[in-house]
């Protein structure tokens, strides 16, 4: 029997023979064509519902080839398939794959049972074959040797995956680490900035303080002033003299009483001058 690209199966120990060793067995890989054809006694296509595209199934991996490994069987389909298809590619250059593939099925479905048996043993005399030699190649030395590798080779991935998962988390956490950082520097700009403006504040709130508290000692001085000096001046007509708590109302009437007869107060008016000059000398 001839040996191709080999890929791994499941086998089964022949008759009176050990079992697979501790790697275990591989499940047969039968290669198939893009539309499986019909078995013995089954419908031909023409006769099926529309058969949807196949592919291989999303996020299902393919079995790896082990090297060295016995080739894989064929169905019976298969043969007949491989042993036609040039024949019919021969006398229709032109026609397209999935037609020939059409056309060959068409023609399995009404071969005779006997013709289509004969495809059907020769496959399940390699299959016997197959598992045989797959038996064989799980007991030897290369087999170990290659199930070891694809271990470590798997080892390795994972290995290799998961520190490229790290490294993503890591940067992604360096990255958001780079954001808080320029936002902290940010808030703590604004922070010095409201510090400064708080301190400028205080500062003026105390200097401000100090001119009321000023302004409320030079303001009492003055109508401590005014009172005693304005103590010998009685309003003409009342004989009213002031006191801390009727200076205003006290400098009213006097403002008044002169209002209505300047000229009769003239000596009244050059004395509220010069103690009105002397005062502010004194306070102002």
């Amino acid at each position: 029997m001839s040996h191709g690209p080999r890929q791994p199966g499941a086998a089964t120990a022949p008759a009176g023979g050990k079992t697979p060793g501790q790697h275990g067995a591989f499940v047969v890989a039968v290669k198939q064509e893009r539309s499986e054809g019909p078995r013995a006694g089954e419908k031909g296509p023409q006769e099926e519902e529309p058969v949807k595209k196949r592919g291989w199934p999303k996020g299902k991996k393919r079995k790896k080839i082990l090297p060295n490994g016995p080739k894989a069987p064929v169905t019976g389909y298969v043969r007949f398939l491989n042993e036609r298809r040039e024949q019919i590619r021969t006398r229709h250059p032109d026609l397209p794959f999935p037609e020939i593939t059409k056309m060959l099925g068409a023609e399995w479905s009404k071969l005779q049972p006997a013709e289509k048996q004969r495809y059907l043993d020769e496959a399940e005399k390699e299959k016997q074959q197959y598992l045989k030699e797959l038996w064989a190649y799980q007991q030897s030395e290369a087999y170990k040797v290659c199930t070891e590798k694809i271990q470590e080779n798997k080892i390795k991935k994972e290995f290799l995956d998961q520190n490229k998962a790290r490294e993503a988390e890591l940067r992604r956490l360096r990255k958001m680490n780079v954001a808080f950082e320029e936002q902290n520097a940010v808030l703590q700009r604004h922070t010095q900035s409201m510090n400064s403006a708080r301190e400028r504040l205080e500062q003026e709130l105390a200097l401000e303080e100090r001119r009321t508290l000023a302004l409320q000692q030079q303001l009492q001085a003055v109508r401590q002033a005014l009172t005693a000096s304005f103590a010998s001046l009685p309003v003409p007509g009342t004989g009213e003299t002031p006191t801390l708590g009727t200076l205003d109302f006290y400098m009213a009437r006097l403002h008044g009483a002169i209002e209505r007869d300047p000229a009769q107060h003239e000596r009244l008016i050059a004395r509220v001058k010069e103690i009105l000059a002397r005062v502010a000398s004194e306070h102002l």
